[in-house]
């Protein structure tokens, strides 16, 4: 079985372009889900960078996944305008970069303010994302559950998809995050979004300290989120996205699953561990190859 394709946020490995390379290549990754490059944030490239990257990841052959755009990482509260016409640019960059997917939010919410009463701004401000998406078909604008903001809770994330009811805005589903806003990661949270998921981020938590951890070494059960989507033949992306430090048993983990220089830096380290975690899961565990 091949039912998922292994990307990543590269930039957790370092800034640095070759950095992100090497390490994805030293981990079999061929692909990147772009969120900064150089110190620079992918919203903000302009079109002759975003050209430029383009071809050093042709020439690498590494290819894009998906755009990890900040859009929809406003208050609710902000001006809207400029905001948008930064959306536009990010679809345009998108396009250079052949992406198939945008990573996009839905707004930060005061934590003292009901995020149901936002409920009709934030339809209203997605409803504008995709009529400009309309100009751009071939990229399907994907909606991560993040903390504090308005689809931060597997309910109000259904609610905006089937509200928006399009074919072009999905789910990117995140275990770690609905753990850390003290959601039932699976079956709950997964049976509510199932038929929206369209590409999966790879992280864990513990409910406890809301720490992140390697694939399967938390509570967001994520071997049973990919042994379902398995079951219901999804076919795409699993994004590693490690946000880790280094924690307690990290050497261990390394020595027994790895081998890291020692020269290696955090980055690199904590990208390959996240990634043998979540190869740990998909072949050993789920009997899966992977690409």
């Amino acid at each position: 079985m091949n039912n998922f394709t292994i990307t990543g946020f590269a930039d957790e490995i370092s800034p640095n372009f070759e950095e992100q390379v090497r390490v994805l290549k030293k981990n079999q990754i061929s692909h990147i889900e772009i969120r900064g490059i150089d110190g620079k944030n992918v919203s903000d490239f302009t079109i002759e960078e975003a050209e430029m990257y383009k071809k050093k990841f042709d020439h690498a052959m590494i290819q894009v996944s998906s755009i990890g755009s900040p859009i929809g990482k406003i208050n609710i509260d902000d001006p809207f305008e400029e905001h948008l016409e930064k959306f536009v640019h990010v679809l345009n960059i998108a396009r250079i970069f052949e992406s198939p997917y945008i990573r996009m939010f839905s707004f930060f919410i005061d934590s003292k303010k009901n995020p149901d009463d936002y409920k009709e701004e934030v339809i209203s401000r997605w409803q504008q994302f995709l009529a400009v998406a309309k100009d751009y078909p071939e990229i399907t604008l994907l909606h991560e559950n993040e903390k504090d903001i308005y689809g931060d809770t597997p309910e109000r994330c259904l609610t905006l998809l089937n509200e928006l009811n399009s074919p072009q805005v999905k789910a990117a589903f995140d275990p770690a995050n609905f753990v850390q806003c003290e959601v039932e990661v699976y079956p709950h949270a997964y049976d509510l979004l199932k038929e929206h998921i369209a590409y999966m981020h790879i992280k864990d938590a513990l409910y406890s300290d809301h720490k992140v951890t390697p694939a399967g070494l938390g509570d967001g059960k994520v071997k049973e989120v990919l042994a379902a989507l398995i079951a219901t033949d999804f076919f795409g992306f699993a994004s590693l996205e490690p946000h880790l430090s280094i924690f307690d048993g990290f050497a261990d983990l390394e020595k027994t699953q790895l081998s890291i220089s020692n020269t290696a830096s955090d980055g690199e380290k904590l990208f390959s561990v996240a990634s043998q975690a979540l190869k740990e899961i998909l072949v050993n565990q789920l009997k899966q190859e992977w690409k």
